[in-house]
């Protein structure tokens, strides 16, 4: 619960686990050491006090700490219409912080940030993203993400997440349970086994896996359904003389240190005229025993004690040594505040006053051997240097200063630790993406408009003259018309032949059996313009994103046109213009290409034609484009675009079933926009 602990306890105190303590019969309690800082010089008039509850006894209003604990223990409580829920942080970084606003009280927030990182909780863990932390500390609201600490080992032979912390005021026993219940309805999945392995060495949640499983993927799914991943809403609401205000670390800081200035002004106040007294008495003392003799003789001859004290009073005494130790202190004597005119060093001599009077009366006959003599002398030269140290002090606010820095540092040093909640600055909120595991999906779509996935491994090699596998079940009239396979976290880039553009992620592509049809496509892109189809997929990994990329296009009138992928670096919901064509034309295929490959066309009756790439300028997303293939006007259309190299085989298939593979360097690089070579014959027989 608390970063540093206040009170060191003896029985049950409750657990992590949301056990209760036990009653207070059973149990036992002292302060920790660091308490003892909260309430320093708490006997010396440091802070107002008042009445308890039923008036009984006095209390301290705030107590004189050392220690900024409403920032270093965090706080949290509602009042009247208002609340406060303050984080922990780490001593040494709050106290650092501290002193460079000490030493500079125009720092900003961003030089704070510099010492105090970020809260630092009890429980460890990770806190995720800064945004949330650098917002609460500019204007005292913010919410911060905080994660488990979780690890991935292999025991046995299998893959393990182990849980070693968990986030601020998290239950562990009901993670435990949540994770329990996820498993059981099956909305986290390869999880076999789930153990409580804490004990007194520390926290241990082990997760077994199933074989084969991600880890990384059911951790993120652990994050995302479970408080292995929780918020803390930072809401710094403080009192400030009386009144509620919401504060900034600086202020939170400011408020501190004037505090200090307050604190360590009255203890120097009090130690003065504690000072004052008490040498006030040692110097009627050490005047008694410069006129020890004339002193004994006075009181031998006196009635009685309150005689001899009047007597001591009324006369004159020579100062002695007082004189010399008061100039070599550089005061002029030692006065209680409420000490009144006539007493002390008046005209050379010296006055007793009632108190010293009566302290001489009380000294011990021992007290006049050499040796004590010398200690009384040496205790009044002593008092005399505190006395000038402490005007000092009160006197010149620097030295007020350098005494709450050195207080500062000295507890730092002695209770600073170092911190146990990592940071992790770039905040990587959990998307869909990242409950998604990796793995090749064989991508369908339909020439209705049905589109579906399976993973690659239900489909299994088969030779030549094979029977084949059903890879969907079909409506009347439709056919298969892409076939392709992509990584689950790719990106499709879905060209329709009117020239538009749609982007769609794998993953969001339903997952079906053989058997199944699929989903509309309708229903994944916001719009598909009136009866268009999908007839271009190109998938789109992360290693095909960077620069020189570009995307080849190929339309049925022979058009082809080359865009800098980039140009299609920002998806819009309803699509986008991919080319221009006229209203008798489609696009029947697209390709990524580097930029340097060759490009082969193939028309309806089975001519190829092949140039290099180059020979295609880029162009904008509203050109359209030139001439690839030439064609005659009798029916001929484009079917198929091909990217290729020389080492590639073309092949190609006819209507009736026949086939033939080609090498592509066999076909002649010719210019673009030439009628091309025959690549296979379209008979009757081939179709």
């Amino acid at each position: 619960s608390l970063r540093y602990l206040m009170v060191d306890g003896q029985g049950n105190y409750g657990s992590v686990d949301g056990d209760s303590p036990a009653a207070m019969r059973y149990t036992e309690a002292r302060m920790q050491k660091i308490s003892e800082e909260m309430v320093a010089d708490l006997d010396k008039e440091t802070v107002d006090h008042q009445l308890n509850y039923d008036d009984s006894i006095m209390e301290p209003t705030v107590l004189p700490t050392k220690i900024p604990s409403l920032l270093v223990n965090g706080a949290s409580g509602i009042a009247v219409g208002m609340a406060t829920n303050m984080p922990p942080y780490n001593l040494t970084e709050v106290i650092d912080g501290t002193i460079a606003y000490i030493e500079n009280n125009d720092i900003s927030i961003d030089e704070l940030i510099q010492f105090v990182k970020a809260p630092d909780l009890p429980t460890g863990g990770i806190i995720y993203g800064y945004d949330g932390v650098k917002q609460a500390f500019e204007t005292g609201r913010g919410r911060i993400v905080m994660r488990a600490k979780a690890e991935i080992e292999e025991v046995n032979g299998r893959e393990c997440i182990i849980v070693t912390e968990i986030p601020y005021q998290v239950n562990k026993a009901r993670v435990i349970e949540k994770i329990a219940e996820l498993v059981k309805e099956k909305k986290i999945e390869g999880i076999t086994e789930l153990r409580d392995e804490s004990d007194k060495e520390g926290m241990r949640i082990v997760i077994d896996l199933r074989r084969g499983e991600t880890p990384e993927v059911i951790v993120n799914n652990l994050f995302s359904q479970t408080q292995l991943q929780s918020s803390f809403g930072i809401n710094m609401v403080a009192l400030v003389d009386g009144q509620p205000k919401t504060l900034n670390l600086k202020d939170m800081l400011a408020c501190f240190i004037r505090h200090r200035r307050e604190v360590v002004t009255r203890r120097t106040l009090f130690e003065l005229r504690k000072a004052r007294e008490r040498g006030h008495i040692l110097e009627g003392q050490a005047v008694a025993l410069a006129n020890i003799d004339p002193v004994i003789e006075l009181i031998k001859s006196s009635a009685n004690a309150q005689v001899a004290k009047e007597r001591l009073i009324a006369t004159s005494w020579a100062p002695g040594s007082v004189t010399d130790m008061l100039e070599r202190a550089g005061t002029g004597g030692i006065r209680p505040d409420d000490l009144p005119d006539g007493f002390g060093l008046v005209d050379g001599q010296y006055h007793l006053s009632p108190q010293q009077a009566q302290a001489i009366l009380d000294l011990r006959l021992h007290r006049l051997t050499g040796l004590e003599i010398e200690k009384l002398l040496e205790e009044y030269g002593s008092i005399l240097e505190d006395i000038a140290e402490r005007e000092a002090i009160l006197a010149d606010s620097t030295k007020l200063t350098a005494v709450i820095r050195e207080e500062l540092e000295a507890v730092r040093n002695q209770y600073g630790d170092a911190r146990r909640s990592e940071i992790i600055e770039s905040h990587l909120s959990l998307s869909t993406e990242d409950l998604i595991p990796r793995e090749d999906m064989v991508v369908t779509f339909s020439k209705t408009g049905y589109a579906k996935t399976q993973p690659l491994t239900s489909y299994q090699s088969q030779r030549r003259g094979g029977r084949g596998k059903s890879a969907t079940n079909l409506k009347d009239e439709d056919v298969v018309d892409l076939l392709l396979v992509a990584n689950s976290h790719d990106t499709l880039l879905l060209f329709t032949d009117t020239g538009r553009l749609h982007w769609l992620k794998v993953y969001e592509i339903p997952q079906a059996s053989r058997n199944a049809r699929g989903k509309p496509i309708v229903n994944m892109i916001d719009a598909l313009e009136g009866g268009g189809r999908v007839t271009a997929v190109l998938p789109l990994g992360e290693d095909d994103r960077g620069e020189g990329r570009y995307v080849f296009m190929a339309t049925a009138r022979g058009t082809v046109k080359k865009v800098p992928l980039e140009r299609f670096a920002r998806p819009r919901a309803s699509g986008i213009r991919a080319i221009e064509f006229n209203e008798d034309d489609t696009l029947i295929g697209a390709s990524i290409t580097d930029g340097t490959r060759d490009i082969v066309l193939v028309n309806s009756n089975g001519k190829v034609t092949r140039f290099v790439e180059t020979e295609v300028r880029p162009m904008g997303r509203e050109a359209r484009g030139v001439r690839g293939i030439r064609l005659k006007e009798t029916g001929e259309s484009v079917v198929a675009m091909i990217v290729a190299n020389d080492e590639a085989t073309l092949l190609l298939a006819c209507e009736n079933g026949y086939g033939k593979r080609t090498l592509v360097s066999e076909f002649p690089c010719k210019g673009r926009g030439a009628m091309g070579v025959i690549g296979i014959q379209t008979s009757d027989r081939n179709g």
